[in-house]
């Protein structure tokens, strides 16, 4: 599986970003799907996630209530819907293919990142 994020850009706090995260390989669609995030000088950390059918989410809990994961198994593509930006989101963001979990060790599958600045 190759993992390609887009998106990523520069925003005034407040505003509202839509990362996109495209793959390609067969069985994607029973992939469950991370994002995470790296800022500088800071371990990468959980975000959220999706499961293969787009029912199962999850998020941290820095981000609830303001992100939103989804996917389109059609189009192998999972997104991260990003409102109410704040300038502590500012980071490299990664998406991911691995288990169901918020650890990076459990995802074995990784794209390049998608910088994300948040401007205050």
């Amino acid at each position: 599986v190759q993992l390609q994020a887009s998106g990523g850009g520069l925003v005034q706090a407040g505003g509202s970003l839509r990362l996109s995260c495209a793959a390609s390989g067969r069985a994607f669609s029973t992939y469950n799907v991370g994002w995470f995030r790296q800022a500088p000088g800071k371990e990468r950390e959980f975000v959220a996630r999706v499961g293969w059918g787009g029912s199962s989410t999850d998020y941290a809990d820095s981000v609830k209530g303001r992100f939103a994961v989804s996917r389109d198994n059609a189009k192998n593509t999972v997104y991260l819907q990003m409102n109410s930006l704040k300038p502590e989101d500012t980071a490299v963001y990664y998406c991911a293919v691995g288990q169901a979990a918020r650890d990076t060790g459990r995802y074995n599958f990784w794209g390049r990142g998608t910088q994300v600045t948040v401007s205050s």
